[in-house]
């Protein structure tokens, strides 16, 4: 009775996780609904753990799942999808043996203690994507982008960037400038001492310069803000205890601290030169994701994102990959007005008071003052600490209005994507829904205008793409 009823607890959204997901190739898809507006044209690309078990072990963590990518090709023929693994070197090694072989960012190798710390941690590449001309960019926390074709999603191999040696880390938050087309990015370096690398690339991916400053401890830094002119950091009070960590007796994870008492660092670089600008300190928070960032009329800055009042929020990931959450850790929609001459904060306000997260804004608009954030978020009256989200939605700046999407009962959308329409001002939001009801995925498609009407059209995916984390858009050449 017991383990009936630790069944029966579970949630819809936890059933595509209990077996590891399963690939596709390219498929023409089938339109269960409406129909692809005739402006919708280019790619969908999305990345997520799709694996969290081995040989009967499970990962210590959500973030520790082997990546898979979703491509979603919209032509004028109509819409194909392929799903593949990224097959990074541990993930074939671990195909092999069947076994887990490495540490991870919730795990430590298995093996002998006195061994563990010979092991190196595996690039997961299961975190977001980069769509460059040419190809796919797999992007991960902790090292190397893995490059992939743009079609097929064939792996390829690690991708340098054009010059950079191959244990540099360039993290998974790409920022890209829409004005000049630059692409920005940072990486941290552990070692005797830890240093916060910023990138910047041209159009092609290619990195043209490099700049480097030191942190002191080892921080959990998992994205940023590009601001227009500005690159603005804020590094959150949770640092890890290196020593265990070192010998192979914890995990990332578990050897992360919050210690709020350090309170949140901020740093602003020049977007320009990649050089230092300021740097302060405020009261502590955690983050994981940015809206966006811009420069108001009197010179300072606002920067929005999801706010948490402590890293609680990691422990509610962990649980997601046993497909039961009990810790209720919510982020809610925050701005933070700064000087960046001083990096001194001069106004905190909460935007919206509902939990959201993976905060959007439509890519031509990053880094300027955008009228609109598009958030996943609850449904209304549900039990928010047991369910994931099940609707997205379309906060107004201006005026403070919430448009949302419910996607229904055991609906589950991912990161909501907005999509420019090639012919029009217009655009729409494109999200991935999986469907607790009939254990299947689709495509949705709404009016960017109208998140509270239906779906403008759905389409059927060829099997089950369990909860991820980011993607993006690639409009047609």
């Amino acid at each position: 009775m017991k383990t009936d009823s630790k069944i029966s607890a579970k949630k819809s959204w936890a059933k595509p996780f209990a077996s590891p997901a399963t690939e596709f190739p390219l498929t023409k898809l089938s339109v269960k609904s409406g129909k692809i507006p005739l402006g919708f044209r280019g790619s969908l690309y999305r990345n997520g753990p799709a694996r969290l078990e081995r040989g009967g072990v499970s990962v210590g963590h959500w973030f520790d799942g082997d990546g898979a990518i979703l491509a979603v090709h919209f032509t004028d023929g109509g819409a194909s999808a392929v799903y593949r693994y990224v097959q990074t070197g541990g993930y074939l090694a671990e195909e092999k043996a069947d076994k887990f072989l490495y540490s991870n960012y919730g795990m430590t190798a298995p093996g002998p203690v006195w061994l563990r710390w010979t092991k190196t941690v595996k690039n997961a590449a299961n975190t977001s994507v980069l769509a460059l001309p040419d190809r796919l960019l797999a992007l991960w926390e902790g090292g190397p982008p893995h490059r992939l074709d743009l079609q097929t999603l064939e792996t390829l191999g690690m991708d340098d960037l054009g010059s950079l040696d191959s244990n540099f880390v360039y993290s998974a938050h790409c920022k890209r400038d829409p004005i000049t087309g630059n692409i920005f990015n940072f990486g941290i370096a552990n070692g005797a001492t830890t240093k916060l690398n910023l990138y910047k690339s041209d159009f092609t991916g290619k990195v043209v310069q490099k700049s480097t400053v030191t942190l002191d401890g080892i921080y959990a830094l998992h994205d940023y803000v590009f601001a227009g002119k500005y690159l603005i950091f804020f590094v959150p009070p949770v640092q890890v205890n290196f020593l265990p960590l070192l010998a192979g007796i914890s995990s990332y994870s578990e050897s992360f601290k919050w210690k709020p008492e350090l309170g949140t660092q901020i740093l602003v670089f020049d977007s320009e030169t990649l050089s230092l600008v300021s740097r302060g300190e405020t009261e502590a928070w955690f983050q994981w994701h940015f809206a966006n960032g811009f420069v108001k009329e009197d010179g300072e800055v606002a920067v929005d994102f999801v706010r948490f009042a402590d890293f609680t929020t990691n422990q509610r990931l962990k649980e997601v990959a046993t497909g039961e959450t009990h810790t209720d850790a919510e982020g809610t929609l925050c701005r933070v007005h700064l000087n960046p001459l001083t990096a001194k904060v001069t106004g905190i306000e909460e935007l919206l008071d509902k939990p959201c997260e993976f905060p959007i804004v439509p890519a031509a608009e990053v880094g300027q003052d955008s009228r609109y954030i598009y958030v996943a978020m609850y449904r209304p009256q549900v039990d928010i600490v047991a369910e994931r989200y099940g609707a997205i939605a379309r906060f107004d700046t201006h005026n403070r209005n919430l448009t949302i999407a419910d996607c229904g009962e055991n609906r589950y959308p991912a990161e909501p994507i907005y999509v420019p329409d090639i012919s029009s001002e217009k655009g729409w939001i494109v999200t991935v829904v999986y469907d607790g009801n009939s254990d299947k995925s689709e495509v949705w498609i709404f009016d960017s205008d109208g998140l509270d009407r239906a779906p403008i059209c759905q389409l059927e995916l060829p099997s089950v793409i369990p909860l991820g984390f980011h993607g993006t858009w690639k409009n047609a050449v």
